[in-house]
C-alpha cells in the first residue's frame, strides 16, 4: 500500500502472513515514511489500513518482529492502536544514536474474544 498526497508519496506498507503455512493466521507488516512526513499522521493513516486488511483478510493476529524500543513514537502510535509489548529482544539494535538497543515484539489480538 502506498500512502500519496498531490504525487508525492508519503508512506508505504506492506503486509501478509508472518510465517508461512501453520503460522500464516497471524499477520506481519513492515512500513516506511518519508521523513519530511514525520508528525502528520502518515504513520497512524498506514498502521488503521493494515489492521483493516488484516481483519478483510482474517488474519487472527498482527505481530510486528522488530520494534526499535528508542523509537518512542513508533512504540506509542502502535500502542495506541492496541498492540502491546510481548517482549524485548535486549540489544538486537545497533542505533547510530544510541548503541545497542532492544527490538520489541509487539502484538495485536484481532480474534473476536481479544
Amino acid at each position: 500500500m502506498v500512502l500519496e498526497e498531490d504525487g508525492r508519496i508519503l508512506g508505504s506498507a506492506r503486509m501478509g502472513p508472518n510465517r508461512p503455512a501453520r503460522g500464516s493466521h497471524i499477520g506481519t507488516a513492515s512500513f516506511m515514511v518519508d521523513e519530511a512526513a514525520r508528525g502528520a499522521g502518515v504513520g497512524r493513516r498506514l498502521g488503521e489500513h493494515v489492521i483493516g486488511w488484516h481483519r478483510a483478510h482474517g488474519f487472527a493476529g498482527i505481530q510486528f518482529n522488530a520494534v526499535v524500543e528508542t523509537n518512542t513514537g513508533a512504540v506509542r502510535l502502535w500502542q495506541r492502536l492496541g498492540f502491546e509489548i510481548v517482549g524485548t529482544v535486549p540489544g538486537a539494535f545497533d542505533s547510530r544514536r544510541h548503541g545497542r538497543v532492544g527490538l520489541h515484539v509487539m502484538y495485536l489480538d484481532l480474534t473476536p474474544e481479544g
